[in-house]
């Protein structure tokens, strides 16, 4: 069957919609929310007990990812009601993880564009096309090296010379990126500043050593996506996975586990996709009951790669 006679058979799943008032208000919810997680995870890491500072770390690195996925609704236009507000959200939810919104939003759009073709590649870089080993696995759960690249693109931005390396961009996508790294310079100068200040140890648990703990949580949230599916088909039936989840795992990753009701329909809100997840369970290839279920199958794949590749 095709793509098109799939989209005319699914009915809701493919169908677009405007984000409304009640999109935006959850949206808004969720960003408080997101403020209050911070605010216990600074609270915790000013405590004088190694206890609730180890804590604290474990909060604020969950809370850095979870922003990441904020951010990622608000790529797509499907958080605010306008489109300004997305790009003076989008910003600040990334800078944690030193993550520029319009660079990751150009690349993350040409990755919905060119899902199934040799064209596909994501902001993060990994390529879960590949045979998944072990060795495969660990370098993209601790993809620390990526802060050299961002350090690359902050000081390519500041000399002028930055270039987008994926194909033809807008003048305007362009002079955005070179701005939003440019930016990242003032939360590293100030890290810099508290530091000679007599302040390092502030900035080690509010901030480095809850990037240690977000790296990886990040990489694990975004792993399920498209890895083990169909890499060579534009259907998204096919390549691409949902996890039906909890309601906890839902709002954590906020709503990444839905990700083929997400591809079939990009710019719908996100807090509207699970009632579209019917309709993906009773048509997709790859649908898990639950996160737990997909890291067995990953462990049990990577175990079966890496034992041929010994």
């Amino acid at each position: 069957m095709t793509t098109a006679a799939k989209k005319e058979r699914d009915g809701l799943l493919f169908q677009r919609a405007r984000t409304t008032k009640r999109d935006q208000t959850v949206f808004v919810g969720k960003l408080l929310v997101a403020g209050a997680i911070g605010t216990v995870g600074v609270l915790l890491g000013l405590q004088d007990g190694w206890a609730g500072k180890l804590i604290g770390v474990f909060v604020l690195g969950a809370l850095y990812a979870h922003m990441v996925e904020l951010q990622h609704q608000c790529l797509h236009h499907s958080a605010f009601t306008a489109a300004k507000p997305h790009r003076i959200v989008g910003i600040p939810l990334g800078l944690p993880m030193l993550v520029s919104f319009s660079h990751y939003r150009v690349r993350h759009l040409q990755h919905h564009a060119s899902l199934g073709t040799p064209q596909d590649s994501e902001f993060f870089g990994f390529d879960t096309r590949a045979p998944l080993t072990w060795s495969v696995l660990a370098r993209g759960t601790f993809s620390y090296d990526r802060f050299l690249i961002v350090a690359r693109e902050i000081v390519r931005s500041w000399r002028g010379t930055w270039k987008y390396d994926a194909g033809q961009i807008a003048e305007r996508r362009r002079r955005e990126i070179i701005i939003e790294y440019r930016m990242m310079i003032l939360p590293i100068a100030a890290a810099v500043v508290a530091v000679c200040a007599g302040y390092g140890d502030l900035v080690l648990q509010l901030w480095l050593l809850p990037l240690l703990v977000a790296i990886p949580m990040h990489f694990l949230l975004e792993l399920p996506e498209h890895i083990l599916c169909d890499s060579d088909t534009t259907d998204v039936l096919r390549n691409t996975r949902s996890i039906k989840g909890s309601w906890f795992s839902t709002w954590y990753t906020n709503g990444n586990n839905l990700h083929v009701e997400h591809h079939a329909a990009m710019t719908v809100a996100i807090n509207r996709l699970r009632e579209r997840h019917g309709e993906v369970t009773a048509c997709a290839k790859f649908v898990e009951r639950s996160y737990p279920d997909f890291y067995r199958a990953i462990v049990r794949e990577a175990n079966r790669n890496s034992g041929r590749s010994a």
